[in-house]
């Protein structure tokens, strides 16, 4: 049986799973800019029309953003991710703090179940990073490194659903973050949150999570 000719619509297609793949890769991260036209037409084989073509269903679902003059970003690497997004615009700020509340707190209990060695590893690391870029001054470094060590408690609880939804606070919980001076004044509270994680014990680390948010969120 023949195969039929490749229309102008499957060569869009095309084009999306290509860039969908690079975005749910990781290659492709939240605020990093996307490769210019000729250079995505030649990585995949279309046409810079076809591009475009892919580039605007893209960004309508949400997980581009084109900025005239500038180029295109990733807003979003998944669609539940650019879903919350979209929502995150034009929630309540209290009904979005109740969020993350829910779902951290029951991914650190997760995660003291599930945590493996890496997991522990990481999170070992990411805090060594925060005390560091205390010790430094260092604000950027400090957001990057809060806001991963809450990402790797979700991440350790090993529910793909739970880290998909996180994800889409991601942006939020960066831009709430402040950077604390001399004194970290919360560090003892994330201790506990990694203490409970590591002895396997959901019900403290549930606590601790909950004793962590109570101080951050308001």
């Amino acid at each position: 049986m023949p195969l039929a000719p490749t229309t102008p619509a499957s060569l869009v297609d095309q084009a999306i799973a290509g860039m969908r793949a690079l975005l749910e890769s990781g290659e492709w991260e939240v605020g990093t800019r996307v490769p210019p036209e000729p250079a995505l037409a030649a990585a995949l084989g279309v046409s810079r029309n076809t591009v475009r073509e892919a580039v605007k269903a893209l960004a309508h679902l949400g997980l581009l953003q084109v900025r005239r003059g500038d180029g295109t970003y990733v807003a979003a690497t998944t669609d539940m991710q650019a879903l919350m997004r979209k929502q995150l615009a034009r929630v309540d700020i209290a009904h979005l703090l109740e969020v993350r509340h829910a779902i951290e707190v029951r991914a650190a209990a997760l995660a003291a179940e599930r945590r493996t060695a890496a997991d522990l590893a990481s999170m070992d690391a990411i805090m060594d990073r925060r005390r560091q870029a205390v010790l430094d001054g260092d604000g950027p470094a400090f957001i990057d490194a809060d806001v991963d060590f809450h990402c790797a408690v979700v991440a350790a609880a090993h529910n793909p659903l739970l880290v998909e939804l996180y994800d889409g606070l991601v942006e939020t919980l960066r831009a709430s973050i402040e950077h604390p001076g001399a004194a970290d004044v919360l560090a003892a509270e994330h201790d506990a949150v990694l203490d409970a994680i590591r002895a396997g014990d959901p019900a403290v680390a549930a606590t601790a999570s909950a004793d962590l948010l109570d101080h951050v969120v308001p």
